[in-house]
């Protein structure tokens, strides 16, 4: 079973908005998500998933090669989860049909030829550890790319944290180029002077620095953000005492939930390798908490479609029109319509 990832909750949270779940556009923007880690679907274990406000099942195919299908039997509609795998199809188990890892029907007890169904399924991609499935209107055009650090001898095994938020993932994505709150968030000096660049396709870049005192030092790291598309950012932070690769996940889960998922793969010290678990347990203690407040800020906000922003404060509105492109046309169109309807100029 996979460990249930954690929901924010928070007894002296205010009281939530009807409009705080209300967005101009559409939940689940199009691209790649992660939805598994590699080990989390050993060859023989049938997955149960949900996400993008759908029932899924993952397994491994005779060829080890990663599938995600839909999870219900068009026989009868029971929850393919509950049955098992005979020689790498999905087999139900209400009465016995078997799915192959392309969705097809080849096997049904009792009938005299297999009947010419199938189930549906996203496209999958698998690297770095993990399994991505692209969700889209067509089928993808590009791919997120490998994460060196994920299998670099350099680089301790992940630190893993999965919570579930009400909040759109264009929010938490949002986040990066928020410059104002790593002061009041993540204890900075000043906000951060960072500089978002676009290719005019699914891929952007921030750079920056990140200055803050950690246990009575004060450290200067500089920070490198990859973007690709709205489900994979990987942040490199670089610094003299310690360098961590945070991969951050955002997928839909369904209309008003989103989940989070970091992985934080910290550098081993070259000349004291086993210093790595006392790094690990001084890393969460400090960044988790900070996570966590912020989380259940996202969990109360509402979207403002039009916010008032200082004028060092430029990457929400920067990210917010390279995210655009993940969107169907016609919702762009409204999220405008929107935005102009709010402006206090008209």
């Amino acid at each position: 079973m996979l460990a249930r990832p954690r929901v924010i909750r928070d007894s002296k949270a205010p009281v939530r908005d009807p409009r705080a779940d209300e967005y101009p556009m559409p939940f689940v923007p199009f691209g790649w998500y992660a939805v598994l880690r590699s080990k989390e679907l050993p060859v023989g274990k049938l997955v149960s998933l949900y996400y993008f406000g759908r029932a899924l099942i993952a397994f491994r195919g005779p060829d080890g090669n990663a599938a995600v299908r839909d999870a219900y039997c068009p026989h009868y509609g029971a929850h393919l989860g509950g049955g098992k795998l005979v020689g790498g199809a999905v087999e139900c188990p209400f009465h016995g049909w078997r799915f192959d890892a392309q969705g097809a029907c080849v096997h049904a007890p009792f009938a005299e030829r297999v009947p010419k169904v199938a189930i549906g399924g996203l496209p999958v991609l698998e690297h770095s550890g993990l399994v991505f499935v692209y969700v889209g209107p067509d089928e993808p055009s590009w791919e997120p790319g490998p994460i060196p650090e994920t299998t670099s001898p350099q680089f301790a095994e992940p630190i893993d944290d999965r919570v579930r938020v009400r909040v759109h993932i264009q929010e938490m994505r949002e986040n990066i180029v928020d410059e104002s709150h790593f002061h009041y968030i993540h204890r900075q000096a000043e906000p951060p002077a960072q500089n978002l660049q676009t290719d005019g396709g699914p891929f952007a870049e921030i750079k920056g620095r990140i200055r803050r005192r950690v246990l009575g030092r004060d450290l200067d790291n500089t920070f490198d953000c990859s973007m690709s598309g709205p489900g994979v950012m990987v942040v490199r932070t670089h610094g003299p005492a310690l360098s961590v690769t945070a991969i951050a996940l955002t997928t839909p889960v369904d209309d008003t939930t989103s989940e989070i998922r970091m992985l934080y793969l910290l550098r081993k010290p070259a000349k004291a390798p086993f210093l790595v678990p006392f790094y690990k347990l001084v890393f969460k203690r400090l960044a988790f908490p900070e996570v966590r407040h912020e989380m259940r800020i996202w969990d109360s906000k509402i979207h403002q479609a039009r916010p008032v922003m200082l004028p060092h404060e430029q990457g929400i509105k920067a990210l917010r029109r390279w995210y655009k492109q993940f969107y169907p046309a016609e919702s762009t169109a409204s999220s405008d319509r929107t935005t102009r309807s709010a402006s206090p100029e008209s």
